[in-house]
This record gives C-alpha cells, structure tokens and sequence, in this order.
C-alpha cells in the first residue's frame, strides 16, 4: 500500500479517556451542584435543570467512550435518544423500578417525575457536550510532515 498513512491506533483510547476524563469533570460538577447548590443559595430552577443539563453531558461523554470513531453529531443522536428513553421511562410504574427510583442511585440515574422541561435541558446540555468535544483535541492527528490535520473519522 504504497502512499497510505498508516491507522493510529492509540487515537481512539486517547479520545476516549480524554471523554472519560471530561464525564468525571461533568460527574464531580453535577454532583456539587446537587449537594450544594441549595445551600449556596442557588435558585432552584438552576439546580433542578442545571442537573439536568449536566446529567445529558455525562450521557454524551460516556456514549463517546463506547464508541470514539462515532462523531460528535451521532453521539449526540445517540444520547438523546438515550435520555428520551430515560425520561419518558419516569412514566412507567412498576415496583421494583419505582423502588430503584427512590435509591440516590436511581434518583440521579434515572429521575422521579417526569418533565418535558428536562428534555429541553437535556438537548442544550448535549449540544454542550458536543461544544466542549469539539474544543478538545481528540480529532486531531499529527501527519508525517508536521502538521496537523483533522481526522477524517470525526
């Protein structure tokens, strides 16, 4: 294969814990948020939906790990239909997810009630992601000249 670069396969794992890292960033803010942000006195419209928000960009980050040659736009196709499951899952009833539900577990993964509002504050925060995954340099490949060239898998 004469003229050919050859496949960089240390890209994807690079891309993936620079997404991991970037969850356990969203992960350690969304947390905060929640334990302290009535206590600093934040409204409860930021704390509610910022959670939201946050939760949606930890979604986009961790669909990024599991699949690093996806590109942003189909990460975000990915973890939106993923937080529609997640949302409109609030309106099924059964008892041993309700149960799951009151857990803090199953009230940061999943939620209680359900809100459209939530998924408006999952679209923005998944464009965020999607902002901030754009802004890191995990498309970035460094060619044989030098010089750097965006990766054509992105």
């Amino acid at each position: 294969m004469h003229g050919t670069q050859p496949v960089n396969s240390i890209a994807p794992l690079r891309t993936s814990l620079t997404r991991a890292a970037l969850a356990l960033v969203v992960i350690a803010c969304g947390l905060s948020l929640r334990w302290y942000g009535f206590p600093l006195g934040l409204p409860a419209f930021v704390v509610k939906y910022g959670g939201s928000l946050l939760w949606a960009t930890m979604v986009f980050f961790l669909v990024g790990v599991l699949l690093p040659g996806l590109t942003p736009r189909q990460l975000a196709a990915i973890a939106m239909v993923i937080a529609l499951v997640v949302e409109f899952s609030r309106l099924v009833h059964v008892p041993w997810l309700d149960t799951f539900r009151l857990t803090t577990a199953g009230a940061l993964l999943l939620g209680r009630i359900f809100s459209l509002w939530n998924l408006v504050a999952y679209a923005v925060g998944i464009a965020f992601g999607a902002w901030i995954d754009q802004l890191a340099p995990l498309y970035r490949v460094r060619q044989p000249c030098g010089c750097v060239k965006r990766n054509p898998l992105a």
